[in-house]
């Protein structure tokens, strides 16, 4: 919260700068005849940008009101549109935000022209033209794409770590059913011996009987522990799952798992059309636990059905390697000389990971990758003699989603903005180096479009204006024409005849007066009494060469 808070405090503090900024440039165009009202809109404005996470809508409007009378408001206005844009989802509602702030301002600099001795109105339509893009147009469309881009990402993020926990279900799901099968295993097993077990008591019971009584309550005790012995299986192993039995096929015998029955999988699998070659190194596997020779045979079975459904047409071998401390089963086939055509999209996946868990809680390793040339291996090793230990299952907990949904992402989290979460912190700084340009940027902007418009209204400073009848001697001697006594002497005998009501005239040397062979053409101002001009009159006088020059009494 306090990151947050400074990070905001900074944010103002150079959005305030800038405009001060850009208010001593223009000051030196001398377009603002109202300084006063420029500071306190700096000061308003400064108030105002904090709120526009809470109240974007009437913020960024207000600054558009004001931008008109006081231009120097540029950068505030140009940050909170990218942060209002940044933060708004609906696209047309954007557009008409950014529409109505757009129209404001041109509205607001056409009705304050005439106020700020800009000149008429269509000064100010100008003015508000120019700084429509670059306050509200450019900066809205800025913040758009960043706030697109925060939410793709967070989308993203949201639908990976989706997928992730996904498949951490599936191979959940999967280990579930391979242990469900794996129990249903052991009940077959263990329950079949029990039920020897159980037999030969019930005949050892008859034959005690007769011949030592005294000894038949003891096999009738075995005979109803055995009987307990499989009910306390049952309900045990039922925790794990449903116990179905394998049918058909796939029931467990004595003979899973053994040589004989791996090259019936490898004959049925040719017998489709399938090109796969045996390579059975070490004796056979019929002395080994009845779950390695089960572990064995499901490893087989699984690969040889993966290979049906993806890869059909191309060469399988099947090696198993039986040595004195563990049996290496590995399927391999090649790259598919074409798609198979039963094969619609891919597997789930849960076959393998079924092999995975069955192997492992062996004290095996299980390994199913594609390889370099377009093929597939499947390659496990399961030890010969297992014991009594089991390893347990080494997946972590499932991995909690990250992201929140859009509406919900989290606010005042350290490091993040606007809700988007947290970021690296060299994006961080990359960011925050891009929008200090930009808004750098914004401001030279702003100050050339205010200085292309001045120059475009008539100035005060002007050329000055050229004297007419009517105007009074101040304001004639104030456009550069005074009295010049050479021009006045050069005159004299040579005038026409003075204005009626002429109460005295000047003489001035000024472009006026020019020099022709044998003559100089003088202008002559006259004035009435009351000091002001009637008559502007032009007229040539005779020069005379080599002459004394002209002196200045």
């Amino acid at each position: 919260m306090r990151g947050r808070a400074g990070r905001a405090g900074a944010e103002t503090v150079g959005v305030v700068l800038a405009s001060l900024a850009v208010y001593g440039a223009v000051t030196r165009f001398e377009y603002l005849p109202h300084p006063g009202f420029q500071l306190p809109a700096i000061a308003l404005g400064a108030a105002l940008f904090p709120l526009r996470r809470r109240f974007p809508g009437p913020v960024l409007l207000t600054l558009a009101v004001l931008i008109g009378p006081a231009p120097c408001l540029g950068p505030i206005t140009a940050a909170t549109a990218y942060a209002v844009a940044r933060r708004t989802v609906p696209a047309r509602r954007l557009s008409g935000l950014l529409g109505a702030a757009g129209a404001l301002v041109v509205a607001s600099a056409t009705v304050a022209a005439p106020w700020l001795g800009l000149g008429p109105m269509l000064y100010g339509l100008a003015l508000g033209l120019v700084l429509t893009p670059t306050a509200v147009i450019v900066p809205g469309l800025v913040g758009t794409a960043y706030g697109q881009q925060g939410r793709l990402l967070r989308a993203l993020r949201e639908r990976g770590d989706a997928a992730e926990r996904a498949r951490r279900l599936a191979d959940s799901e999967a280990r579930m059913h391979e242990r469900s099968r794996i129990a249903a295993e052991m009940h077959d097993l263990v329950g079949h011996r029990l039920s020897l077990v159980s037999l030969h008591t019930g005949g050892l019971e008859l034959a005690l009987a007769r011949a030592a009584p005294e000894l038949r309550e003891e096999a009738v005790l075995v005979r109803q522990a055995t009987r307990d012995a499989m009910r306390e299986l049952r309900q045990a192993l039922g925790v794990l799952g449903p116990l179905g039995r394998d049918t058909g096929p796939d029931v467990l015998t004595d003979a899973t798992g053994s040589r004989a029955d791996i090259e019936t999988l490898v004959a049925q699998s040719r017998d489709g059309g399938i090109a796969v070659r045996l390579d059975w190194t070490g004796p056979d596997l019929d002395a080994r636990p009845a779950r390695v020779r089960r572990a064995v045979q499901r490893v087989v079975r699984e690969a040889l059905t993966n290979v049906h459904r993806y890869a059909s047409a191309a060469h399988v071998a099947v090696t198993v390697v039986h040595g004195d401390e563990d049996v290496r089963v590995t399927v391999r086939n090649g790259a598919p000389p074409r798609p198979p055509v039963a094969a619609e999209g891919r597997g789930t996946g849960r076959g393998l990971t079924g092999l995975r868990e069955r192997v492992e809680l062996l004290g095996g390793t299980f390994h199913a990758a594609p390889l370099p040339s377009g093929g597939f291996q499947v390659d496990a090793l399961v030890p010969a003699d297992p014991g009594d230990a089991v390893v347990m299952e080494r997946s972590g907990p499932l991995p909690a989603v990250s992201g929140t949904a859009e509406g919900d992402a989290p606010s005042g989290t350290a490091g993040s903005r606007d809700g988007e979460g947290p970021l690296p912190a060299g994006r961080r700084t990359i960011e925050a180096l891009t929008l200090a340009f930009g808004l750098v940027a914004l401001c030279v902007l702003m100050v050339l479009e205010v200085g292309f418009v001045y120059a475009a209204h008539p100035h005060k400073n002007g050329p000055p204006p050229l004297p007419r009848v009517g105007m009074t001697y101040q304001e004639v001697a104030g456009t550069g024409v005074l009295d010049n006594a050479a021009v006045r002497a050069a005159a004299t005998g040579h005038e026409p005849p003075r204005p009626l009501g002429s109460a005295g005239c000047i003489y001035p040397f000024n472009g006026a007066t020019e020099s022709r062979p044998g003559g100089l053409t003088v202008a002559r101002y006259c004035f009435d009494a009351s000091q002001r001009l009637i008559a502007i009159d032009r007229f040539t006088v005779p020069s005379v060469r080599d002459a004394v020059p002209w002196e200045t009494p």
